[in-house]
């Protein structure tokens, strides 16, 4: 569908220009002001407002709650646009409707728009709601590009200004800092009218020819996969290209949507590009039925439930689903457990897909737009991404983690946007230091630092981990195809140096993953809720952690804090099945500690450990702590070291070896 601003002159050049009566919507910082835009009691222009006045970092769970999710009609999505956006009361700023039917044709807001999940549910509601004009100073690049994907518009302050006078803008000036690839998409309304004009040879995309140079990490991946490519093949950062996918997967957040667009698409007989190679996983919703909150919407998440099964039935794609109950875990720990191997190119309907990095793969996240299309045609368009490097050296101080490591990056590189949209390339010697489920808490959440990826090179640890976990296949083997960076090659957003020993640990205030402080300048923050899951930290490293703590206060008769509700999560089957083997879960019962099986759960509201309050407080490992992303209480993220050690002493502290010695008269244990 073509977008609706976008006008043809009568030469056959094309111009974008507003629609007289259709009003533009300024997300201010001021609730009351865009409550009073919502009844059409104020009507503002972009001369008038201040950049500083404008929200920023308005994230994806803002736009569509997880519960707003459990639709995949985009029709219905925007019935609640924006229903997580709150006052400082917790009361919504839109009330249902209320984008819908505010005559809106733009929207405008701040930095980073489109933070955090990839959930494309966050632009359809906008779209779907007649918005067709996005505002911003800067976008995540997620959801910039499932704002493309969709057909819809993007521009700056100076832009709206122009069209708010009246003024006909041809439309290559939105498009002339896109590749090709991403002009034609918009041109053509959208990823789905792309693809055809693609696959008809209507659309001829170029592969890139250039005399070889040093390339990084991501750059070396895509160029191994160009469409038409070859082994002597070369990219640059800013290329648009046509790249083969090795694989990917989707959940039943998101599979009911992709199989709802292939039928709308390509008719209820479409097929999908090696079925093998996809999968799908029942993780995300698995305990939804547990949150009384959710009971109101488990007609739709059955819904999402019986889609899933169909879609894979449909087209025989690997099954991940739950048996009996029990899911064989999150879609990214068993992804990387497998079926990701070194220099694969994953794509997935999941932010967090990223976690793959860690496995010398190059790994993120797509809409399901996009994943709908990639499936079916066995490619997707790509625009060459640049990278940031981190040379890691020394080693972590006993008591810290990756996790650590990666809110300390998230404090200094993400807020300075120097890792936006950017591959994070991390290696040097210190790298050798690290695990590789350590690893993968630091490509998990790259997507945090708005990158669009993480990616570790590849080391004697990567292939022994892989061969341990792939029949018949040695450690050589696997090593000959790690990707390496080249030397000289251009890292655009520099390289930069990270002692692992001055690393301490950290927290994230409740809010944004950014509000990185290190523990020992937070006062004491008393906790009702700890827990140890998901994906960043369901790992088999992170059970050891949580058993290393609570073993130590076990030895001198300690427990889980009176009033502190402790939960650990598994990340996959296979996870649970190490615990076991090591009695964990005996110690687990022991402290106190409610044991869950793998899945998803609290980190996306839907499952054991969430607040039922505003007025509780959690410390939790997971990856974010949005406003209302895990309840609606205050969410601190921390190590796994971290939430064990304050589940036992029942405030936020960290861990070091031997501190309950000296606590265990102090702490208050249950009877």
């Amino acid at each position: 569908m073509q977008n609706p601003l976008i006008h043809t002159a009568e030469d056959g050049s094309r111009f974008v220009s507003l629609t007289e009566g259709k009003r533009t919507l300024f997300l201010t910082k001021d609730p009351a002001l865009i409550r009073s835009q919502l009844a059409g009691e104020v009507d503002l222009c972009m001369k008038d407002v201040d950049p500083a006045d404008l929200l920023d970092d308005i994230n994806t769970d803002v736009m569509t709650p997880a519960w707003v999710c459990f639709r995949h009609q985009p029709a219905e999505i925007a019935l609640d646009a924006y229903a997580g956006l709150m006052d400082e009361s917790g009361e919504r700023v839109f009330d249902s409707r209320a984008l819908l039917d505010g005559g809106f044709e733009v929207i405008v807001s701040g930095q980073r728009k489109g933070t955090g999940s990839s959930r494309e549910t966050a632009p359809q509601c906008e779209k779907w709601s007649g918005v067709h004009l996005v505002i911003a100073s800067s976008f995540a690049p997620i959801h910039e590009r499932n704002n493309i994907n969709l057909g819809q518009l993007m521009a700056d302050y100076a832009v709206l200004e122009r069209l708010q006078a009246g003024e006909e803008i041809p439309l290559k000036e939105f498009t002339a800092s896109y590749d090709e690839i991403r002009r034609s998409i918009v041109e053509d309304g959208g990823l789905f009218a792309f693809d055809q004009r693609v696959a008809s040879g209507e659309r001829v995309i170029p592969t890139p020819e250039m005399a070889a140079h040093p390339m990084t990490m991501a750059e070396k991946l895509l160029a191994s996969h160009l469409v038409g490519g070859g082994p002597e093949s070369c990219v640059r950062s800013g290329d648009d290209v046509l790249v083969k996918v090795d694989g990917g997967y989707s959940h039943e957040f998101t599979t009911a949507q992709v199989h709802h667009f292939l039928i709308e698409t390509y008719g209820p007989e479409y097929t999908i590009q090696t079925p093998h190679k996809f999968a799908v996983f029942e993780d995300h919703l698995l305990y939804a039925d547990d949150v009384s909150r959710l009971a109101v919407f488990s007609d739709q998440i059955e819904t999402l439930r019986c889609l899933q099964r169909e879609f894979q039935a449909h087209t025989g794609c690997r099954d991940y689903g739950a048996k009996d109950g029990i899911s064989p875990g999150i879609c990214h720990q068993v992804a990387r457990e497998q079926f990701i191997e070194c220099g694969d190119f994953i794509q997935a309907t999941d932010s967090h897909t990223c976690m793959g990095g860690a496995s010398n793969a190059l790994a993120w996240g797509v809409g399901a737009t996009q994943y709908a299309a990639l499936v079916h045609s066995g490619f997707t368009a790509v625009r060459v991404p640049e990278s940031i490097r981190f040379e890691l050296e020394g080693e972590l101080a006993e008591g810290v983690t990756a996790k650590d490591v990666i809110l300390q990056i998230l404090r200094t590189y993400a807020v300075a946007e120097d890792t936006l949209d950017r591959v994070m390339e991390f290696g040097g010697p210190g790298l050798a230091t690290l695990s590789m489920d350590e690893r993968a808490t630091l490509t998990n959440m790259a997507t945090e630092c708005s990158a669009r990826t993480g990616i570790c090179e590849g080391d004697e640890i990567l292939a022994v981990w892989l061969a341990a976990r792939r029949d018949g296949v040695s450690a050589e083997e696997i090593a000959s195809g790690f990707v390496s960076p080249d030397e000289g090659a251009e890292y655009a957003g520099g390289v930069h140096t990270i002692d692992l020993s001055t690393i301490k640990s950290m927290v994230a205030r409740p809010g944004d993953p950014t509000y990185g402080e290190e523990i020992e300048d937070l006062e004491e923050v008393a906790i009702d809720i700890a827990y140890g899951g998901s994906c960043t930290a369901g790992k088999e490293d992170d059970l050891d952690f949580y058993a290393q703590v609570l073993r130590e206060a076990d030895e001198v008769g300690l427990k889980v804090a009176d009033g502190v509700h402790m939960y650990i999560q598994f990340g996959s089957e296979a996870v649970r099945d190490y615990a076991t083997e090591r009695g964990y879960l005996e110690l687990f019962e022991r402290a106190g500690v409610e044991v869950i099986q793998p899945g998803c759960g609290a980190c996306i509201g839907c499952g054991p450990g969430v607040s039922e309050g505003s007025e509780e407080v959690a410390v939790s490992a997971i990856n974010r702590n949005f406003q209302g992303r895990s309840g609606p209480g205050q969410l601190y993220l921390a190590s796994p070291l971290t939430v064990a050690a304050s589940a036992v002493v029942g405030h936020i502290t960290a861990f070091t070896p031997g501190m309950f010695m000296s606590r265990s008269a102090e702490v208050t244990t249950p009877s």
